[in-house]
């Protein structure tokens, strides 16, 4: 489906824009992304989800392997956070449900889909609907699924309310386009929180020091800027570096200048 100049206009301006934002303001930059797409296509909320495969022994596994390892909800609330967190231990458990199983049939690809292209008719009068969706005034949704590397996947969500209609194909279209043409950015996402290429992800603190490493500060800066003792920043960099593999801030650096996602799985 063609989409209209204007809206062409204001998804080229959102890369420019996102392109101005510091690579390590991983928080700042995601949410400005989500808020604009928002706009753009009438959502009134989103969810971003980072996904690892972990090892996969080719057996009776629906997920092959997949699981949520971290979440971002643009608007998030007390409720809204309980459900997903019981949806994402169904999914540990390996047992996901259908929208979840038709999704990572297709990993690896860049797609973005309906929730009426990854339900059945059934679906929607189901538990999993009721629970995930109604209850959270979800009318509709579209999920978009981002590979960042062999063993590393982005699911973005956007939902309707139900003052709203559902989702048209234009909107699909939109948030296709918008989403495509960033695979940098979502590089620099999981580099951020650890997802794909670290260990085990980062804590928020840790990240924070992270921030503080590849903006060049020196550790006792670090410490004074959070407030922390020198002891206690030096074994998150210790740390910080364990989960990544490296011995030394160059090595850290590197990552971040395209060495690329060398993925160590998460546990």
């Amino acid at each position: 489906m063609q989409i209209g100049s204007s809206s062409l206009d204001r998804i080229y301006k959102l890369w420019d824009d996102l392109s101005a934002f510091d690579a390590v303001d991983i928080q700042a930059s995601r949410k400005f992304l989500l808020e604009e797409i928002c706009a753009m296509v009438d959502a009134q909320n989103a969810d971003w989800i980072g996904c690892v495969r972990l090892d996969w022994n080719q057996g009776s596994d629906p997920m092959k392997g997949w699981r949520p390892r971290s979440l971002f909800t643009l608007t998030p609330c007390e409720f809204t956070s309980e459900a997903i967190d019981q949806a994402f231990a169904e999914m540990d458990k390996g047992e996901p449900d259908i929208t979840t199983t038709r999704n990572v049939e297709l990993a690896g690809t860049f797609r973005v889909l309906l929730l009426s292209e990854l339900a059945t008719p059934e679906w929607f009068e189901g538990p999993s609907y009721l629970r995930y969706y109604k209850a959270l005034d979800r009318h509709d949704s579209i999920w978009a699924g981002i590979p960042v590397s062999a063993d590393a996947e982005l699911q973005i969500g956007f939902h309707r309310s139900f003052k709203r209609e559902p989702f048209s194909r234009e909107d699909q279209a939109l948030i296709f386009h918008a989403l495509r043409g960033l695979r940098w950015f979502y590089r620099h996402q999981l580099l951020g929180e650890g997802i794909g290429v670290a260990s085990a992800p980062l804590t928020p603190t840790e990240q924070l020091v992270l921030k503080g490493l590849l903006l060049g500060l020196t550790e006792r800066r670090i410490a004074e800027q959070y407030n922390q003792s020198p002891h206690t920043t030096h074994d998150h960099v210790k740390r910080i570096f364990r989960k990544y593999g490296v011995s030394s801030r160059s090595s850290l650096m590197a990552l971040w200048l395209g060495k690329g996602l060398e993925t160590n799985k998460n546990p």
